[in-house]
């Protein structure tokens, strides 16, 4: 039987992507190499960005590909004209999880693709937001459909596109008769030749996500607390890694002490798989959410036991080449700083207003390393070179 949805893959194939965050916006500067490719967004600004070839995310090869591609790309806040004619539709909409629900926000996804069903007729809605296990198949049983499906992706923030053009994997949470077409864009737009192309049940695709994403969180917990021992006993954090990490089965990866996992995915995805874990037996998991609010309190009690009178915040984001604030670490730090009546000041050059949660935010890099008794900073840079007395990292490999 002919696969559904399988087309030859051109200009022709028009793919709407709902949402211009890291997901969305990498996916549709690929995707619009060889496809008519429509951006729906509520933000004007962001729409306004698009269509003036500007990205709507910090992301190097993002900015050059809409610069110097040919790009078939259009932006728009028009449902009815996004959704006209499109053969795929894909949900980028963002998944915070809420603490009160202990479980992912889904209403934007909920809503795109209600709204997507109801204006295509035979589009193929591909939900790339992260979403609790099950959910795919709770949407296909409520609006009684099997033209919805779930498509994990793995972006590194700041290399998000790089990482469409060379995928680690494809994996499509459908029957290969369904999804054959969706792999094939995908495959057409990489510059990677033969990516693993896995098909399976909805249900264990969004667990590999959430499973995926939990690993490297827990990979980042046990070097932050390999580094907190070091520290406590007075060893060398460099040492004993360099002598772990030359285990083959072990290896270099994500091995670089920080404040903290944090950022877009890793916070709320372990959150949300330990969630998912209520009727099921586990320590690992609950583990590796309590070990990064327990590196927050190491590293701030560190702080706070050199009792300076102002602490300098470098940098809000999570880390280099991302413009994204969310749960990053060096915040939760802060908090803890501020708790104990310890006055902060930050330097963040993204970030226009005067104060951030009541803390003073500088635009003279001079004038806040002046002001600054301490300077904390999840990554070193060479803003800071001329202070190194009074800087903090926990970056001892000056890199990721």
């Amino acid at each position: 039987m002919k696969p559904l949805f399988v087309r030859l893959m051109s200009k022709h194939t028009k793919v709407t992507i709902v949402g211009s965050g890291y997901v969305g916006m990498s996916l549709a500067v690929s995707l619009a190499q060889r496809n008519i490719v429509s951006v729906l967004d509520i933000d004007v600004d962001r729409v306004e960005r698009i269509n003036n070839r500007r990205s709507t995310v910090a992301d190097p090869d993002i900015e050059r590909f809409l610069r110097e591609a040919s790009l078939s790309l259009h932006a728009t806040t028009d449902k009815a004209a996004a959704y006209a004619d499109a053969d795929f539709v894909v949900v980028a909409t963002p998944t915070n999880y809420d603490p009160e629900t202990n479980r992912f926000d889904t209403r934007s996804v909920d809503s795109v693709v209600e709204n997507a069903l109801e204006l295509t007729d035979q589009a193929l809605v591909v939900i790339k937001s992260t979403v609790p296990v099950g959910h795919t198949q709770s949407l296909q049983e409520k609006h009684d459909t099997d033209r919805v499906v779930f498509s994990p992706e793995f972006l590194r923030e700041g290399q998000a596109l790089h990482d469409n053009l060379h995928p680690s994997r494809i994996i499509l949470g459908c029957s290969e008769d369904q999804g054959a077409g969706f792999a094939d864009l995908l495959m057409e737009a990489a510059e990677k030749q033969n990516v693993d192309t896995l098909f399976m049940a909805s249900t264990e695709a969004e667990a590999v996500k959430l499973f995926a994403n939990t690993y490297l969180a827990m990979r980042v917990s046990f070097f932050n607390e390999l580094d907190s021992y070091a520290m406590t006993n007075g060893l060398d954090t460099v040492s004993v890694i360099g002598g772990v990490c030359l285990d083959e089965r072990i290896g270099r990866g994500y091995n670089n002490p920080s404040f903290g996992y944090g950022g877009y995915c890793l916070p709320k995805d372990t959150k949300q798989l330990l969630a998912n874990y209520s009727q099921v037996p586990q320590n690992l998991i609950q583990a590796i959410v309590s070990s990064n609010a327990t590196r927050k309190d190491v590293i701030a009690e560190t702080i706070i036991d050199l009792k300076p009178s102002v602490v300098g915040i470098y940098r809000l984001v999570m880390k280099e080449g991302s413009d994204n604030f969310r749960e990053s670490a060096i915040q939760g730090i802060m908090k803890r700083i501020k708790a104990k009546g310890i006055e902060v000041v930050i330097y963040e050059p993204t970030y226009d207003e005067p104060s951030f949660f009541n803390s003073r935010v500088m635009s003279s890099l001079s004038e806040f390393k002046s002001a600054s008794e301490v300077i904390i900073t999840n990554r070193l840079h060479h803003d800071l070179s001329d202070v190194t007395e009074k800087v903090f990292t926990r970056d001892v490999f000056g890199r990721d």
